[in-house]
């Protein structure tokens, strides 16, 4: 599968003898006659940031700080990482894609990137158009959660107890068009049931939330929630993996409980806005992978509940091709509304 064409300059396309000019951030093209011409720096020589468009502490963010951390010293220059929060991460997926495709502005983001095209009017963006994918980060199964307090020891109780209080059981998620709130929407439609979804701006907020008791049952991603769940404060009553968490192995899966086909993941991608020339991107695709692979970063990442997936620009690719479209039915079928 080829990925994102370049964006044109002017009526053509980037020349490939003009990528160092680029790469240099802007040197000039050509040389006075009779002059040679100037030395051009490789990329980057200045300060990389990369958007989450996301709050801190959820799972987007936790994966965009250690993929920085270790760009850090890869790249040999800064790397920050710049929240920028709003309508569902749309605010700052369509900040990177209006953004120079120079290599220095770059994007950490989610399963929303591709949700959200179905969800809402106008995202301000197009995931292939737009975008040139570097690398897939990590996946993570979503988990149904509930508060000790609240009773519940399985999806079968979960289940009995929405159906004897219709539209009444507040479930908290992350956000609307977020896999988990989809998740829960797959639930209610393959069980019969309806929750009161209360959407948070974050799955930091949605935990709170089901720490607290406000809410007494949820789905987030695994990794913000993991942590509780292996110190008791929530309980999970199913992963909707492929297979049981290697840490968790007394959490069935959906698949187990009778649901065919209930797989739901949560991706972590990073890409660059379309146009950023192929060196830069070959770069960041080498770079990132070695990061994910270093043996203690990928066990601290497993630990988390994050799936290593470092599979290049044409494994991210093929994951956005397929998933348009996945969760475009899904928000028909569900009869979610359109957002903006």
């Amino acid at each position: 599968m080829s990925t994102t064409p370049l964006r044109r300059t002017g009526a053509a396309l980037l020349r490939r003898r003009d990528f160092a000019a680029l790469l240099a951030g802007g040197a000039a093209l050509g040389a006075a006659p009779g002059e040679a011409p100037a030395q051009a720096p490789l990329y980057p020589n200045r300060a990389v940031r990369i958007v989450v468009p996301f709050g801190p502490g959820g799972p987007t963010d936790v994966m965009g700080r250690v993929v920085a951390n270790g760009l850090n010293g890869a790249l040999g220059q800064p790397v920050v990482v710049e929240n920028r929060v709003g309508g569902g991460g749309n605010v700052g997926v369509a900040h990177v894609a209006r953004a120079a495709p120079d290599g220095y502005t770059l994007l950490v983001t989610s399963t929303g990137f591709v949700v959200n095209v179905s969800l809402f009017r106008n995202p301000g963006y197009d995931p292939i158009r737009d975008f040139a994918p570097i690398t897939e980060l990590g996946t993570s199964p979503n988990v149904v959660l509930a508060h000790p307090a609240s009773g519940l020891g399985s999806i079968e109780e979960l289940i009995a107890k929405a159906k004897a209080t219709p539209e009444k059981l507040n479930l908290a998620n992350p956000g609307i068009g977020s896999t988990p709130h989809l998740t829960a929407e797959l639930l209610q439609l393959r069980a019969g049931i309806e929750f009161v979804q209360v959407p948070h701006n974050s799955a930091a907020l949605a935990i709170q939330s089901l720490l607290s008791g406000t809410t007494p049952v949820g789905v987030t991603a695994l990794p913000p929630a993991h942590p509780h769940i292996r110190s008791g404060a929530l309980r999970a009553l199913a992963v909707t993996g492929e297979q049981r968490w290697h840490d968790l192995p007394e959490v069935p899966t959906m698949l187990e409980l009778g649901y065919p086909g209930f797989v739901s993941e949560t991706f972590q991608g990073l890409f660059a806005p379309a146009g950023t020339p192929a060196p830069v991107i070959e770069r960041l695709a080498r770079e990132t992978t070695a990061v994910l692979n270093e043996p203690t970063t990928r066990t601290r990442l497993l630990n988390a509940g994050f799936g290593i997936r470092a599979n290049g620009p044409e494994g991210l690719a093929e994951r956005v091709a397929r998933e348009v479209p996945m969760w475009r039915d899904l928000i028909q079928r569900a009869g979610i509304p359109m957002q903006g």
